[in-house]
Parts: C-alpha cells; structure tokens; sequence
C-alpha cells in the first residue's frame, strides 16, 4: 500500500499507526517509573513550614534575648533551606502544617526548638538512609541553638542506650563505625591535652566530656568486634589543625574535636537503618553538637551555634 494511503479497514493512514506505535512505545516506560513514586504526604514539608515560623518568630523578640534569638533564627533558615532542597528534590505533595505555640521570649522559643528536635528525631527513625542524616543534623542543630543561652531552657540530655542490632551490620556501616571510633579516640587524647593549658574552671565539665567520649569509644568498639572485625587503635598522639600553645587555642582544638566525631557519627546514622544504632548516632551528634556550641562561645567564636552539624562542608 502507498504511503499515506488509507486503509480501508481501519480509517488509519500508515503515518497514523507508526504514530500510535510511537506513542505506546514510550507511554510503557514513562508509566514503569510512577511505579516507584511515593505520593504520600511529605512529612518534611511540615518541618520546613515550622523552621521557616521558627525562624520569622524569633526575629520578632527585641530587648535584651534579641541576640540569642537572632542567633537562632539563622539556625533556624538554615533548617528550612536544607528541608527545603530535599522536599523539593522528592517532588511529593506536601503534609499539613503543624500548629504551634505562639513565642513571645526565649523561654517559648527554646519550647520550639525542643519540639522541632523531637519531631526530626522521630521522623529519622524510618526516614531512608539519606533523610536520616539530614534530620539527625536538624535535631543536634535544634540542641546546638538551645545551648546558647539558659533562658532557651535545658537542653534534652542524651540517654545513649546501648545499641543492640537486630542482625548482621553491613560493611558500609562496620566502616563508618571505625571513622566514629577514631574520631573518638582523637577526641580524647585532645581533652587530655588541652588540661595543661585550660584554668581549672574547666575540669568538670571536661571530665565529663571524656567520660562521655570514653563511653562512645567503648560502644563503637563492641559493635565493631561483634561484626568480626579488628576495630582501629588510637594513635600515639595527633595533630591539631594549629598548635596549641594558650586557652584559646586549646578551645579552638576541642571544637575541631567535636566537629570531627559529629561529622562521623552522621555518617553511621546516615548508613544504618537499624533503629537502635540511629539512635545511639543521634545522640553522640547532638551530644557533640551542645558541647561545640559552648567550646565556641568560650572561645568568642561566631556564629555559637552551628545549624547543622556533621554536615559535610
């Protein structure tokens, strides 16, 4: 038959049905890829809504709290923009957005932070792998803001509970876990260290540190044994991004420390999806996070805070 003709069967020109064959051809893989599309609600649409109130109420508080709350409001955007990108990459419709408590001071503001942690921390429980980084990185930003000032309120303290696995922890895991174990052995040896050159002033709160770095160490060292692997040694001694020779220097390499083990402990929380180990990563990042916010204000580093931390730059 010429090309162009009709058939007299059908009606159809032979352009007609190379046309339609076409068509079918790419409507099979185009409709294959919304098999996988997630059209739930967004969960963490509703946490940028909340950062971006967080963020604007908080600029609303003048008199003598204006600074801290300036402080974190920027901690606060960063949250959103963050949330955002990844909101924005999922590409699913958005949840409803929560109903807050108005802030008027520092005091209703720290109650923001502290249910903005707790809705990241509950949402990472599940979230996937690459969510869970990001909101384990809200939370310990949440308690980083907090930090900054008394009249925020108290910081919710870290319970790390033992983590228990329910089955084999994958190699990616078992490797992100000798990062954290070698940050934590370089945190220690960097706690001893700056003793010589901090007032005694500093001695409870950095026993306390090296109690709690002591404790991580021990956890990551059982997890990784018990997956049939050698975990890393400490080293005789490390180097400090710059000599420390006086207090401020001192404080300037216990903030590198504890930026160190927040980035690692980000990546087991950002490689397991055992919901014992994310919780127990959680903690040693927020716990990281508070204390480097109060070696940097020590310091008269600024900003205090850091909005996420273990982020990589």
């Amino acid at each position: 038959m010429r090309a162009g003709a009709r058939s007299g069967i059908t009606g159809l020109s032979r352009r007609d049905v190379l046309r339609s064959c076409v068509l079918a051809a790419f409507a099979v893989p185009l409709s294959a890829c919304r098999e996988g599309y997630d059209d739930s609600p967004d969960p963490l649409s509703a946490l940028v809504a909340a950062a971006r109130t967080d963020a604007e109420s908080a600029r609303t508080i003048t008199g003598s709290g204006a600074e801290i709350a300036t402080a974190v409001a920027e901690v606060r955007a960063a949250h959103a923009h963050a949330l955002q990108r990844e909101v924005t990459r999922a590409n699913r419709p958005p949840a409803a957005s929560p109903q807050l408590t108005p802030v008027t001071d520092l005091a209703s503001l720290g109650a923001r932070l502290r249910t903005a942690a707790e809705r990241a921390l509950t949402l990472m429980r599940t979230a996937p792998a690459h969510r869970a980084g990001l909101l384990g990185s809200v939370a310990a930003g949440c308690a980083s803001a907090q930090a900054l000032d008394d009249a925020l309120g108290d910081v919710s303290k870290p319970t790390f509970d033992p983590p228990k696995p329910s089955g084999e922890l994958a190699d990616d895991v078992v490797g992100a876990l000798q990062q954290a174990l070698a940050s934590e052995h370089a945190a220690l040896w960097v706690y001893e260290l700056v003793t010589a050159f901090l007032p005694e002033t500093f001695d409870d709160s950095i026993g306390a540190a090296i109690d709690e770095h002591r404790g991580r160490k021990d956890t990551a060292t059982r997890l990784i044994s018990d997956s049939g692997m050698m975990p890393v040694l400490a080293e005789p001694a490390y180097q400090p991004p710059k000599p420390v020779t006086d207090d401020v220097s001192a404080m300037a390499a216990v903030v590198s420390a504890e930026g160190d083990a927040a980035t690692t402990w980000r990546g087991v929380l950002a490689r397991t999806s055992d919901a014992t180990l994310r919780s127990y990563a959680a903690d040693a990042l927020r716990a990281s996070a508070v204390h480097t916010t109060h070696w940097r204000a020590e310091a008269g580093m600024s900003p205090a805070a850091v909005a996420l931390p273990g982020t990589p730059a």
